[in-house]
């Protein structure tokens, strides 16, 4: 593949020269991506003159918006540090994401290796024949004595390559610039054969980058994203920024999106852009990393502020960094006319029913799995024991909403809580519990200790109807409300082995755990597209032989089917919502009342 003809050397001394916007950079960045199609990288980073006996040079263990360590020193071999003349210097491997050079008089310091950038998933690196994604925590190490020095990168890729970033760009093709490495770490860069489109929405400058064939609409995408981008102003005022990025990876599996101080990527499958419940799916992931330019961005707990790169930032209130991202997620595409009222409530039913289906509600607060997230690993046992800073913590931001509404007689909501923060509470500052009820008296000019304390730093177990009556609404399986027989358990995808055993239920008592292999009910062999069926083919309180291997042994159990509802978990109006509690609704969710007389959903207009 053909490498453009401007050398790394000359696009590093014309961004000296030209680059009017910002000083000199005093840590330098090279990428030489010359190897795209087996995932390789040349990396240098140039440190200023030290007159210290050793510098410090650290590859972040974690990255921004993934709460948990990573092994991204894997990806670096053949690492070489040299002085400011070019000759070899010492150096040691102290930690898993740390070197120490030794000097013997002061000098600048150039380190390089090379880089294997084929992480696409984990959205911290990867390079291909047609792009390249570098986020700087898997990519560009940094030295703590030199964390708050500008940088400047130069990149050197293929000639059909065009680069974008959420850092200001230089005049030389292919460099960026920003304050300090912390700026640098939280603004990825992509570069390749990519598609595209700028808007602007409340003055603002915005950008689209689409790497990736597939059946998105990009007309579509930048029509809905200028919508919620200037909704955004319904909870906060102002910007954190002048400019923003939105990277889509239109990809052969990868999905997932991360968060930046000025930028977002999100990944999504290539053909699943199209369908409506697809498409809610990738505009409610591109709101909720919006969002996330406020709530955690420009303000944070303070367990993460400032961000220590090479351990834990440890913090209990991780369910309000993410899970009130998620709860005004869909708030945003709602009140921007991107997202009906009937799809925001069956959203909200699916997320309520999921959470009575999650047994750990009963054994975890969401200050502990904040704590825990770390270490989460997912699966059969944390749902089981467990909660996610995700899931409860929108159900948490949902209950304070509500109680700030009825304390304050429709006064004061959720939103106003997070517009203080981001007013009072921004970067380098940042904020703890103490802080929180301290707002929340002032909103409501009552103490809510025992509140946070029921709700926040207790496993809760809501009443939903009872918060749910306030707003004119009501949970219904359907007025004629059916039941089938409930085992309990499920299958993994293209499996006949358990994949989730809920806890305490018809299938857990008869010992059956994730893991055990199906073979049989009642005798007859059963396949993976027919399990759902059969159990449909019994009665709440029959018993059935269940035949599976279990640790390689063949074991029939004999379980004691019970009942659950037949049908959907819905969001429906109470019959004869009073003005009050259409009031509430309003307030709450920033849109009419969505029910005609006999309680259908109104046509959307």
């Amino acid at each position: 593949m053909k490498i453009s003809s401007l050398s790394i050397q000359s696009a590093v001394l014309l961004a000296g020269v030209t680059f009017s916007q910002a000083p000199f950079a005093d840590v330098l960045y090279q990428v030489n991506i010359t190897e795209p199609e087996h995932h390789l990288a040349q990396v240098s980073v140039t440190f200023p003159k030290t007159s210290e006996d050793s510098l410090q040079v650290n590859l972040p263990v974690w990255r921004t918006g993934k709460y948990t360590v990573l092994p991204l020193a894997d990806g670096v071999r053949n690492f070489a540090a040299t002085d400011e003349q070019g000759n070899k210097l010492n150096w040691q491997r102290s930690a898993s994401g740390e070197w120490r050079v030794s000097l013997d008089k002061p000098t600048q310091v150039t380190v390089s290796y090379q880089l294997y950038a084929n992480e696409l998933g984990q959205r911290v690196r990867d390079i291909s024949s047609t792009h390249a994604y570098l986020d700087a925590s898997g990519v560009m190490m940094y030295s703590p004595s030199f964390r708050e020095q500008p940088v400047q990168v130069a990149l050197q890729v293929p000639d059909a390559w065009k680069s974008y970033s959420g850092m200001a760009s230089g005049n030389a093709p292919h460099s960026f610039v920003a304050d300090n490495y912390d700026i640098l770490i939280d603004s990825p860069i992509e570069t390749g054969i990519s598609q595209h489109r700028s808007f602007t929405a409340n003055g603002k400058a915005f950008e689209l980058v689409v790497w990736g064939e597939g059946n998105y609409n990009l007309d579509q995408i930048v029509t809905d994203l200028e919508k919620v981008t200037s909704k955004s102003q319904d909870i906060w005022n102002g910007y954190p920024f002048e400019r923003y990025l939105f990277i889509v990876h239109a990809t052969s599996g990868a999905r997932g999106a991360t968060e930046h101080i000025n930028s977002t990527v999100i990944q999504l499958p290539r053909f699943n852009f199209r369908e409506r419940k697809d498409y809610l799916r990738f505009i409610s992931t591109a709101s909720h990393e919006f969002i996330h330019t406020w709530n955690v961005k420009a303000y944070r707990p303070e367990g993460l502020v400032p961000y220590d790169y090479q351990q834990e930032n440890m913090s209990d209130l991780l369910w309000m960094a993410e899970g009130s991202t998620s709860y005004f997620q869909n708030q945003l595409l709602l009140r921007a006319g991107v997202m009906t009222p009937k799809e925001y409530l069956e959203d909200l039913a699916k997320r309520i029913d999921r959470n009575q289906h999650t047994p750990g509600r009963e054994q975890q607060s969401v200050a502990e799995t904040s704590l825990g997230e770390w270490v989460a690993t997912g699966g059969d046992y944390a749902r089981n024991h467990s909660v996610n800073i995700y899931s409860e913590g929108y159900l948490v931001s949902m209950a304070l909403d509500f109680q700030l509404l009825n304390d304050t007689k429709l006064k004061a909501s959720y939103r106003d809580l997070h517009k203080l923060l981001y007013r009072d509470y921004r970067i380098p500052k940042g904020y703890n519990s103490t802080i929180i009820k301290q707002i929340l008296q002032q909103l409501a000019d009552k103490d809510y200790s025992h509140w946070w304390q029921v709700n926040v730093e207790s496993p809760i177990s809501y009443d939903f109807n009872k918060i749910f009556d306030e707003a004119g609404l009501r949970l219904s399986y359907g007025d004629e409300a059916k039941t089938k027989a409930f085992l309990g358990a499920s299958l993994a995808s293209n499996s006949l082995k358990f994949a989730y055993v809920e806890r305490n239920s018809p299938a857990w008592k008869a010992g059956i755990a994730a893991g055990d292999e199906l073979i049989a009910i009642n005798g007859l062999k059963v396949s993976h597209d027919g399990f759902d069926k059969r159990i449909g083919d019994f009665n709440a309180g029959d018993d059935v032989e269940v035949t599976l291997f279990k640790d390689d042994t063949l074991q029939t159990k004999r379980v004691s089917l019970s009942k659950a509802p037949d049908g959907k978990l819905q969001i429906k109006s109470v019959k004869k919502p009073a003005r009050s509690q259409k009031a509430l609704f309003e307030a709450w969710l920033g849109v009419d009342w969505p029910f005609d007389s006999d309680g259908n959903f109104k046509k959307s207009k």
